[in-house]
């Protein structure tokens, strides 16, 4: 699955003890031989990354929810008897 602008990627460290990263695709780079990414990391730095095989995980950006799936407006409770 290729990436999106908007779309979050992780990618799984190959060395024992290294976490995992997560960034948002800012820009899909075509190239002659590949994909390439610029990416906004967690900490907040940009990078351009070439994925390999397997290395990489793709979360769809989420779309707004639609104007149909709002609550209901609330029911109105009968006035008080004093």
């Amino acid at each position: 699955m290729q990436a999106k602008v908007g779309d979050h990627i992780v990618v799984e460290s190959e060395s024992v003890g290294t976490p995992t990263r997560e960034g948002e695709v800012l820009e899909v780079l075509q190239g002659e031989v590949g994909v390439r990414y610029r990416v906004r990391w967690e900490d907040g730095h940009e990078t351009v990354f070439t994925p390999s095989a397997g290395s990489v995980r793709v979360l769809e950006k989420r779309s707004a929810p639609k104007a149909s799936a709002k609550k209901p407006p609330a029911k109105k409770q009968p006035a008080k008897k004093r």
